[in-house]
């Protein structure tokens, strides 16, 4: 069985808060740009997201996600995918890290991938 050869592009981004239609642009620019596959964001400020709010920076192609809520003003994270390149199985997620399966559609082949935010001070 042959198996097809493919990059994966992967965006990983701080964006410091995500509740600007400004940063919706710039974000929705870097994925094209990028031709990301998968995108990683962190420091979202956002205590909830749904399809409608992944539409308002994620191109069509990517249209699944999953995601850690930020507390009050602070951390959140964000992993959105293209559902036909990848499936995404949630693995594990605490209070500064979220960690999905993911498997090739095109090949079977898995990994797993950690989006990590936390502060950088303190005893956490």
């Amino acid at each position: 069985m042959s198996h097809t050869n493919r990059n994966w592009s992967i965006l990983n981004w701080n964006i410091r808060g995500i509740n600007d239609p400004v940063k919706w642009l710039a974000l929705r620019n870097k994925i094209d740009e990028a031709n990301a596959d998968i995108i990683c964001i962190q420091e979202t400020k956002r205590e909830l997201f749904d399809a409608k709010y992944i539409k308002q920076f994620c191109p069509r192609r990517i249209n699944q996600f999953d995601y850690l809520p930020s507390v009050g003003a602070s951390g959140g994270l964000v992993i959105a995918w293209n559902g036909s390149l990848f499936a995404g199985d949630h693995l594990f997620h605490n209070d500064f890290s979220l960690s999905l399966c993911f498997t090739s559609t095109l090949s079977g082949d898995s990994f797993i991938l950690s989006n990590i935010y936390g502060p950088c001070q303190g005893p956490e």
